[in-house]
């Protein structure tokens, strides 16, 4: 409509749209948004240790998050661990559901891939996930130091985030799974 009005036609936008929509030229609503993190919990969180630092070679400082896969019926959510250097997936992990399971799934699997050496820096959103007492105690175990960002600061974890967009954009929109057995 604004190109209408700017060419001099004065129309209302409610119009143009019922119009576009009659002739298929209507555009994809935006679905709902799925919530990954909740960070509205009274779990212990880690300071920001990854601020500041350019890591200089691989296993120095690694970051996750979560993200959702939109199926025929519901939803699976993968969780993915990057090492920020060379912005590889060391580990992941698939589950229909959000919890600190699939959270120790990942880190496993980055685990048992990459053997990281002791004080790697760990870096996430505050997600419960994250924050929990389990996911803790396997950080510790593995050697690794959590690191958390903010709360509601994407840009803080910038590098797992523009991971999982460019992942959405390029794979998961384009698929359309439509099963769990599809993605996993």
């Amino acid at each position: 409509t604004h190109e209408l009005r700017r060419r001099g036609h004065v129309i209302n936008h409610k119009r143009v749209a019922r119009v576009m929509r009659a002739k298929g030229m209507g555009i994809k609503p935006r679905r709902r948004h799925v919530r990954t993190t909740n960070s509205q919990h009274d779990s212990p969180v880690f300071p920001n240790l990854y601020r500041n630092i350019v890591p200089a070679q691989p296993n120095q400082v690694w970051v996750g998050d979560f993200t959702y896969i939109r199926l025929a019926s519901g939803f699976c959510y993968l969780a993915a661990i990057l090492d920020a250097c060379s912005r590889k997936v060391v580990g992941y992990a698939i589950s229909r559901t959000i919890d600190t399971n699939l959270a120790l799934a990942a880190l496993r699997s980055a685990v048992e891939t990459r053997h990281p050496p002791a004080g790697c820096i760990f870096h996430t959103d505050r997600g419960g996930q994250y924050a929990s007492e389990a996911y803790r105690r396997a950080l510790t175990e593995a050697g690794l130091r959590g690191s958390m960002s903010s709360v509601g600061n994407p840009y803080h974890n910038a590098q797992a985030e523009s991971f999982m967009k460019t992942l959405k954009v390029e794979d998961i929109y384009i698929g359309g799974y439509e099963t769990f057995q599809d993605v996993a």
